[in-house]
This record gives structure tokens, sequence and C-alpha cells, in this order.
């Protein structure tokens, strides 16, 4: 018989604090996050009280079930105050018991039984056991107990996926093993068993490779960090780190404990720099390389035509298999440009040994990329692992055994899973928590750009019928998001970064799609958030914000404004711009606004007041009228469609908000109705440029007018010339003026880039045209 016994004076303790507490009384609620599969409560029936004498119980002999036993210790103290005893012999009653003998095909299912007597949790396996002791950990009264009381009921529950994932980069900035474990609780916490770690890139390599010691003694500093966006200033700081082998070994083992396996990935052949830095003979012109200072994707990348490189690849992957028993080994593979490549001889002639040639799908250095990809994969095969890549490893032709991991849309996902290789979908517009949260830009920290709110994370379904058959479909094994850290330096903003979108994340990934519910989702969450403050997360507090919803109303011509919470907590708002306070109007049905104004809105609580909303709103002759496009909005960026264009609002910085609409290989082409014959002296628009990301600046404008909305004369126009690389980014405006006139009609046409210059990356191509408000006086 083997039990953990509890000190004297810590039994005495809490049955004193039992005895005196009886109004300290809590009720379990199975409703957590993510909601299990079923609940069926025994109504009528006595439930399980749970006091300080209460024992849990294991199968004798099974370590991984005795330290599932030890983690349920641990979260039954942090919510009772007292520690329980852990025994593989439990008492018939007042125990917990945990077993792993659930006959089920899903090896992480599990059973919950709650009766008068005792819980018993039933897994298909351990890793069962350890998911039904979180829904456990998360039904119990945030508030410490003296005494809880779970009802009576039965929990059967599977997740959805076996790959629920989680990236994070510690290349981009360092972190502590204190930190990565931290990291590790959260996951455990949202039933996440996959933890990808991304250890090596331009701007750190962050493992310690015995048989390349400089990798970590010089590939692990860089000089100094850029200064936010590329600024070209830096901070004058050296930023470094890594981890020793040993230190590897100990959070693989904390993962496992936690029933996560923890994925390394060591990214090749791009990538590199940092280890070119350490070994310059591995790239294709010599060096001399620095580790990367600035955040991007350097050209300087391992030499493919290189033999040392090959035993470079060998040395360090068999390394990496000692110490991660993980199925799988990432190999990034993505965003490798082949410029060195072109000019490389070796490279070259590696190209004309292989045979590899271009055709209309793929040039002879992504072949070679391929080649590489591919020399890797069959290392790993050979030692029993697999390799997971970004799905630039389709380019070039794709590894044989390889899992897909689709980073830049779902397109790479779909084509893999038609090719019958296995998917894991990341899609930036759903899954890059290292995008901003909210639209209120200017107010958080700074972040790498993008949009990604609870909700879209909510709103993720990787099930594809309409492009997948059902056999192709399977191959989508898993979803995961992804937190590359460039502008995250601290350990409290990954936290921010991650929460509560990673709540969202584990309901996509555990439930089944049919009971996926947002709004039921937003009233289980202030459970789990009360979780975070227990636990000291810094998480971000937008989703208690008032939400507001913003559309025009183009038959009352009024932009209606609706205004809500994730709790129904009351409202109050001002339209001059001030604060709003307890003497505001309360807010009690949808804001008909027909006038210039400022809307300040907040919640206000028992606990206090929420952040405040703001939203400066400008009416112009355009405003909230009828409006046609000639010409289509490219549907990766349509957001709210054509009303974006007159329902004053003003986009920023940022085109991924929703607060702009896309154009690109075509040009925006808009009819404006007035509703009647109006004067009017200018029209203009608002551009948004991020060069970087293709997106340009117009090429034109041209206003023309019209009594019947059929026959057009234009009355200004100009032309703009091409974009220079010094040219800023951000919003600009553009305006023509003209001699008043009279129509009802007014359209507005914005010119597109068809043709990105010569000094960018994508040049030849289209470029993106971002439009906002149509501004008519």
């Amino acid at each position: 018989m083997k039990k953990h016994s509890m000190l004297t004076g810590l039994i005495a303790l809490a049955l004193g604090l039992a005895s005196c507490s009886a109004d300290r009384t809590g009720t379990a609620d199975y409703r957590v996050v993510p909601l299990p599969n079923q609940i069926a409560l025994a109504e009528g029936a006595r439930g399980f009280a749970l006091d300080p004498r209460t024992e849990i119980g294991y199968t004798a002999g099974n370590a991984a079930m005795e330290r599932n036993a030890e983690l349920l210790t641990d979260y039954l103290a942090d919510a009772t105050g007292y520690r329980l005893t852990v025994t593989d012999t439990p008492a018939e009653a007042n125990a917990i018991v945990l077993t792993a003998s659930l006959d089920d095909a899903n090896a992480e299912a599990y059973r919950i039984e709650v009766g008068a007597d005792g819980i018993r949790i039933d897994g298909a396996s351990e890793a069962g056991v350890f998911y039904g002791i979180q829904t456990l950990r998360k039904a119990m009264p945030v508030e410490p107990r003296a005494r809880v009381v779970f009802p009576a009921a039965t929990i059967y529950d599977f997740p959805r996926f076996a790959y629920r994932g989680a990236h994070f980069d510690v290349s981009r900035h360092f972190f502590s093993v204190r930190e990565v474990k931290r990291f590790i609780d959260m996951l455990a916490l949202h039933n996440i068993n996959r933890f990808h770690w991304h250890l090596t890139d331009d701007q750190g390599w962050r493992i310690e490779i015995k048989a390349y010691p400089e990798l970590t003694t010089v590939g692990a500093t860089r000089p100094e960090t850029v200064i936010g966006h590329n600024s070209g200033k830096y901070d004058g700081t050296p930023h470094g780190g890594f981890y020793t082998q040993d230190e590897v070994r100990d959070i693989v083992a904390y993962a496992a404990e936690r029933h996560i396996t923890v994925i390394p990935e060591i990214d090749l052949p791009g990538h590199m720099q940092a280890a070119l830095a350490a070994y310059p003979e591995l790239g294709c012109t010599g060096g001399p390389y620095e580790v990367w200072k600035i955040w991007g994707i350097s050209d300087h990348v391992l030499c493919a035509g290189n033999d040392k490189v090959l035993k470079f690849i060998d040395d360090v992957l068999a390394e990496v298999v000692e110490l991660f028993p993980s199925e799988y080994i990432h190999v990034g593979g993505d965003e490798c440009p082949k410029v060195r490549w072109k000019s490389c001889p070796k490279c070259q002639a590696r190209i004309r040994a292989l045979g590899l040639k271009s055709d209309a799908k793929h040039s002879a250095e992504e072949r070679l990329q391929s080649y590489i990809i591919s020399y890797a994969e069959r290392l790993l095969n050979a030692k029993g692992r697999r390799i997971i890549g970004w799905d630039e490893i389709l380019e070039g032709g794709l590894a044989p055994n390889a899992t897909v991991h689709s980073w830049r849309g779902i397109e790479g996902g779909v084509e893999a899973a038609r090719q019958g290789h296995d998917v894991i979908m990341s899609p930036t517009s759903f899954f890059y928590f290292d995008y901003y949260q909210t639209k209120d830009t200017q107010n958080e920290p700074e972040a790498i750009g993008g949009y990604v709110p609870v909700e879209k994370v909510y709103s993720f379904d990787p099930n594809l019928p309409e492009l997948l058959t059902a056999d192709q479909a399977r191959h989508i094994i898993g979803v995961q998001a992804n937190l590359w850290t460039e502008y995250i330096p601290t350990f409290a903003q990954v936290e921010y970064m991650e929460l509560p979108r990673m709540a969202a994340l584990a309901e996509v990934q555990w439930m089944q799609p049919e009971q996926k519910d947002f709004a039921d989702f937003k009233r289980r969450l202030p459970r789990l958030v009360a979780l975070y403050d227990r636990a000291g997360y810094n998480y971000a507090r937008h989703i208690f914000d008032v939400e507001a919803r913003l559309v025009p109303d183009t038959e009352r011509r009024v932009l209606t404004a609706t205004l809500t919470t994730i709790d129904d907590a009351p409202i109050r708002y001002t339209l001059d711009g001030s604060e709003p306070d307890d003497s505001s109007a309360l807010y009690e049905e949808p804001l008909s606004i027909d006038a210039s104004c400022t809307l300040r809105a907040a919640a206000f609580r028992p606990s206090g007041r929420s952040r405040v909303f703001g939203e400066r709103i400008l009416f112009n002759k355009a405003s909230m009228k009828p409006i046609e496009l000639l010409q289509p909005i490219n549907p990766q960026y349509s957001f709210e469609g054509k009303g974006t264009l007159v329902d004053g609002l003003s986009g920023n910085g940022n085109y991924k908000t929703g607060r702009w609409i896309a154009f690109v290989g075509n040009d925006l082409e808009a009819v404006v109705d007035l509703g009647e014959a109006t004067e009017i002296r200018s029209a203009g628009i608002n551009t948004c440029v991020e060069k970087g990301d293709w997106v340009f600046d117009t090429r034109g404008l041209s206003v023309a007018v019209s009594d019947d909305g059929k026959r057009f004369r234009e009355v200004a126009s100009e032309a703009y010339p091409a974009m220079q690389q010094s040219d800023p980014n951000g919003v600009h405006t553009h305006t023509l003026a003209f001699e008043p006139v009279t129509a009802r009609y007014v359209k507005v046409t914005a010119l597109s880039e068809h043709a990105m210059p010569s000094w960018h990356g994508g040049h030849g191509r289209p470029g993106y045209l971002f439009v906002d408000e149509i501004t008519i006086e």
C-alpha cells in the first residue's frame, strides 16, 4: 500500500476550518471550457461533498496515474485550501478514484460518475483521466471553499482532434525554463496536448547541440535588437539565452506529466542566419554573418549544395531525436528565399547533379528545397520519427510522409489533404496570436499587425465539405495556434496575447462543431477567467468590454449602433466624447446615429467600470447612402463588404481590422446614390499602405457624376506615380476638388497597382489596394 500522508497540524487546521465554515459551501458547475460532450445530471439524487477527509485513489503500480492523482491534489488544494491524501488503496466512500479502464475508441475519452459516496474518473488512458481531472478542477467554485458539493451526474467526453496544438517562439525573444513551464501549465488548463516549441531562427539559436557548441556560444546571442517594425534604430542591448540539454529534458518531462507532447522545431533550410553566424562555412557566401538583429526573412540560408550542410542536418537532428521522444519533429521549411541558391555554384551544381528542372509549377530551386526537406525526412523516418513542415514544403514537391502545417490560409492544407498527407490547420487569420485582438490598437502593446479577436478564433471550423471528400477530410488531424515573439519581449505579454484566445482555441480543438455556440461560450468564460485571476495570469480583458456593432442603414440614412457585453452588464454611453459615468445615458436599445459625433460607452459592474469603448463617427454626403460596386472585392478581405466605404468609420494603419476592403488585380469602382440631386465640389478616399505585405497606394483617382446612374461624365481625375521604397506606409488620403456640380449619382474609381515596381520582392505581380471611407462634400 502506498499513501501520501498529510501533516497532523494541517489535518487539524482543515477540519477546524470545515467545522466552523458551514456557510462556506460551494457547488460545482460542470459547464466548463471546453464544454464536455455529454453532461447528465441525476435530478433528485444526492451529490458528493468534498471535505478534508476525502481521499484520492489510483491504481497501484501505475506511475502516470499516481502523478495524475498528485496533480489533482494540487488543483484541489488551490481551490479549497487543504491537501487531500493520495493513496493506491482508497476507502470505499468519500473518495475520488482514478482508473483507466474505459473501453473507448478515443484514447483521450473519459467518464466521470458522481454519486453520494464519491467520484470516479475512468479514462480510456491515463491521458483521458487527466482531462477528466481538468473538468473537475474547472467545475469547482473559484473562491476557496471549506466544502464543495459536486452534483450527482454522469459526464462522458472525448476530443474532436487528436492533435491540439499551441506554438511558442523562443527564438525572437528568449524565455526562462520557469516561464516555459508556466506556458505548459496554461496548455494543460485548456486540454491542449501538443507544445510546438520553436527553438531556432535568424535571431537566435536556443538549444544546446554538443556536436556544434558555437551554435549557442555564438548563435544564441544577438548584439542588439531593432526597435519597433525595423525602424533602423536599435536598443543597444545584447539579447540571448539557450536551453541546455538537461533543461530540455526537464521541460519535456514536465510536459509529459501533463500528457503534453513537446514537438521541437529546427527550422531549415531557411531561418538559419544565427547558425551561419556560428558556422559561416554552411552558407552560400561563406559570410561573415551575424545573429540577425532585425525582423523578417533573411536571404542567408543553408547552402543546399554543400555536403557539410547535409552532415550538419544529420548531426543536429540526431541530437534532437535523443532529447525529444515525440513522434513528430518540425523542420520548418518556410520562408526560404532562393536568392543565394540561384547564384551559388555549389547549389547550381547540385541542381544539375540531381537533374532538377523548372516547370510551370516549380522552379529548380524550389525542387532543391524539396530535396533538402526529403533528406531530413529520410533521416527522421529511419529513426522512427515523422516530419511536420509549414505549407511551403508543398513547393517543389512534398516529401513522401510529411505532415503539413497550413499557415498561409487553408489552401495549403486542402492541397496536402487531397494528396493524402496529414494536415494541421493554423491559418494566420484565425490562429496567429501575435496579431492584435482589438481594433483599438493605439492602446495595445505593439504587435506585428493583423486582427484576431476571440470571436474570430472561435468561428474557425476545419470541416470543409465543399473542398474535400470525407476520406480527404480525415487527413485534417488537428488545429494549432501560433505565437511569434518579435514584439513580445516579456512573459506577461505572452499571457496577454494568449488568454483568453486560448479558451476559444480549446473549444475549436475539443468540441464537436454542432455543439459550439459562441454566446454560450461567453456565458461560461467568466468562470475560467476567474481561474486566470487565481493563477495570476495577465490575460486580455477585451471580451469584458462593451462590444459595438456599427452598421450603416442606407434606408434610414443612419448608423445603427448595437452595444452588448459578455454578461449583460449595464452599459452607459455618451455621444459628445465625454467619459461615461454613473449619470450617463443608460443603453436600452440600438442607437440610430444621423450626424457626426464621438460615441463612448462602458460597462458598469460591481467590480468597477470596464475600459471605455470609443469611436469617432464622421458624416459626409456619402455617409449611409446606398452604394454599388462595379468591380468585385477580394474575397479574402471583404469583411463587412461595400457598406464599409460609407459607414462614417475611419480605418487605422492596420488593414486587417475590418475597416478596410481590398481589391487586387482589379480596381475600386463605386457608385454612391445621394438620393436626390445634390451640389458637390469634392470627393476622395483613404487608402492603407503596407508595402512589405504587398499593399500599395492607388495609382489614380477619378470622379464622375450622373443624373440617372447610367450615363456618367468625369469631373476630376488624377494619376499617381508608382510608389518608391522610401514612401511611407500607413493611411493615405486622396481628395479631388472640382467646380461645384449638381448630381444624384457619384462614381469614384481608384486604380490598384497592377504590377509592383522592380525594387519590390513581388515585382511584376499585382498589389493589393485597401480602401476605406469615400468622402463627398
